[in-house]
C-alpha cells in the first residue's frame, strides 16, 4: 500500500510548484514539464481557510476534469474532502483565473472517463491499482 505523504513535505513541494507556476505563466519544469497543470483553490472544510493544490487536469468531451489520486494513497487528498464540503472553488490555468463549481462524477461516468485518462496517462491506472478506494473524478464547471 502506498503511504500517505508527510504533510510538511507535501506542503513544501506544493508551495514550490505554485510559486513556479505563477512565476512562469502556468508552466513548470521537472516531472511536470509537459503536464497540463492547474491550481485549485478550495476552502478548508475545517479551517475555512483557502487551500491551494497544484493538480493535473484533463479536458475530456469539453469537461475540465481533475483526479483525486493522491498517488494511490489509501485516502483521498484533502482537496477532495474540501470540495465535497463546499464545491465552490477557484482555478488558475496558465495566466487565466476563474471561479468554478465542482461536480463529483457518478460511478458510471467516472469509470468511462477514468478509462480515457488511464489511456492517456497510465500512471493514473497504476495509482488506482495501488488502492482499494475508487479514485474520484471531479468536473470543474465555470461559474
Amino acid at each position: 500500500m502506498t503511504e500517505i505523504p508527510d504533510t510538511e513535505s507535501l506542503k513544501a513541494f506544493n508551495n514550490s510548484i505554485v510559486e513556479e507556476f505563477r512565476s512562469n505563466g502556468g508552466k513548470v519544469g521537472g516531472q511536470f514539464a509537459n503536464a497540463d497543470l492547474l491550481l485549485l483553490t478550495t476552502t478548508g472544510a475545517k479551517s475555512g481557510q483557502p487551500r491551494i493544490s497544484p493538480l493535473a487536469y484533463f479536458t475530456i468531451d469539453g469537461k475540465l476534469i481533475i483526479i483525486g489520486s493522491f498517488a494511490g494513497a489509501p485516502v483521498s487528498p484533502a482537496w477532495v474532502h474540501n470540495l465535497r464540503a463546499d464545491p465552490a472553488a477557484h482555478v488558475e490555468i496558465g495566466t487565466e483565473a476563474f471561479d468554478v463549481t465542482a461536480h463529483e462524477l457518478d460511478r458510471a461516468e467516472r469509470d468511462a472517463i477514468f478509462a480515457q485518462i488511464a489511456a492517456a496517462a497510465p500512471g493514473f491506472a497504476e495509482y488506482q491499482a495501488k488502492t482499494s478506494r475508487v479514485i474520484p473524478l471531479f468536473e470543474l464547471r465555470r461559474v
